[in-house]
């Protein structure tokens, strides 16, 4: 059974591992021990409310419950920038010409700024490449989103992810060295590290602010800009299938997407619906069934599962089994929140 669920002390062994397999470019999973077990308190804080607003965020596992192992994490911000900026290149269109000579051009700039202080963010989503098969990936991203529909008021209106941009195998980003390394002097891997560990004062003090002019870019790099990982692709196709979309906004180290939505407008959000669990010992998960996730309303001991359901989904009860009900921690009569991944 794959378990979805929020993250526990006990988990960092399993976390520190994932981390040391994530390679470079994934910024808020760095291989550092002190950094990951400081990650876990602040979002174990969080789950206890003792955090400040722009304090918190939510860090989640997938358990493969039979080995009693953690083979995937991912991570919700609650507002960022509010006490550290969050900064981003935006990709503008300008526009020269001479009436002179008969020439009219359109060339790209890029625009330091801070356009998304205070939304929340999705980040952290790395799944072990042993589980990287079924619908474990899809479940690992959308879950956050059945947490998001079930405590909507913590959450602003707005919500982006920071995708992973182009790295290529020696760890190398084409856009860095085009450009970042000038400025920081430092390779890409030790820039990507030391912001993810949460040394993030050397961005202001030695980031250029006047704009880019792309066209002086080498084409590599310029091909880069509002791209992803090949590894991030998967990631990004089920976003933009839950609505979210590329509005010229890249990462200001590897120029990688940033996608941006309304919460409610996100289709996991709309389509989320509360159910009753109804106890059966006779349950059929035929493979067949339309794959679901359940997830019970336990804020500080937030749970959910993927689910093949067959029973009607029209209906206002859902069977679960006593060994899903125990992995959720419900009762039956309580209710739970359901939503397919076909909708």
């Amino acid at each position: 059974m794959m378990l979805f669920r929020s993250v526990q002390h006990e988990d960092l062994g399993d976390i520190l591992n994932l981390s040391s397999r994530a390679g470079v470019g994934l910024t808020t999973l760095p291989n550092n021990q002190e950094y990951l077990a400081a990650r876990i308190s602040r979002s174990i804080d969080s789950f206890n409310d003792a955090r400040g607003r722009a304090q918190q965020g939510f860090l989640f596992t997938l358990e493969d419950t039979e080995k009693h192992r953690v083979v995937g994490v991912s991570a919700l911000e609650v507002a960022v920038g509010l006490e550290e900026p969050f900064y981003n290149f935006r990709v503008q269109k300008s526009v020269r010409s001479s009436r002179e000579l008969g020439i009219y051009n359109t060339f790209e700039t890029l625009i330091v700024g801070q356009d998304y202080t205070g939304c929340s963010e999705l980040c952290t989503l790395f799944l072990d490449p042993d589980y990287q098969r079924g619908r474990n990936g899809v479940f690992l991203s959308r879950s956050r989103f059945i947490f998001i529909s079930a405590f909507r008021h913590l959450f602003p209106k707005s919500i982006i992810a920071e995708m992973r941009g182009v790295v290529n195998q020696q760890g190398e980003s084409p856009f860095w060295n085009a450009f970042g390394q000038h400025f920081f002097n430092v390779p890409f891997a030790e820039a990507d590290y030391l912001t993810g560990t949460g040394s993030k004062t050397f961005i202001a003090e030695l980031m250029p602010f006047y704009p880019v002019y792309v066209p002086l870019l080498p084409e590599d790099a310029r091909q880069s800009i509002g791209q992803v990982h090949e590894n991030t692709l998967p990631a990004r196709a089920i976003l933009e299938k839950e609505g979210f979309a590329y509005h010229n906004a890249v990462d200001i180290f590897d120029a990688g997407a940033i996608l941006d939505a309304e919460i409610d407008k996100i289709r996991t959000v709309k389509d989320s619906r509360l159910v009753h669990v109804r106890k059966s010992t006779h349950v059929s998960r035929a493979q067949d069934g339309v794959p679901c996730i359940v997830s019970n309303l336990h804020f500080q001991e937030f749970k959910a599962l993927l689910l093949p359901i067959s029973d009607p989904l029209d209906s206002d009860e859902l069977r679960l089994t006593p060994a899903e009900m125990e992995a959720l921690q419900v009762d039956e009569g309580d209710p739970v929140r359901f939503v397919s991944l076909l909708s």
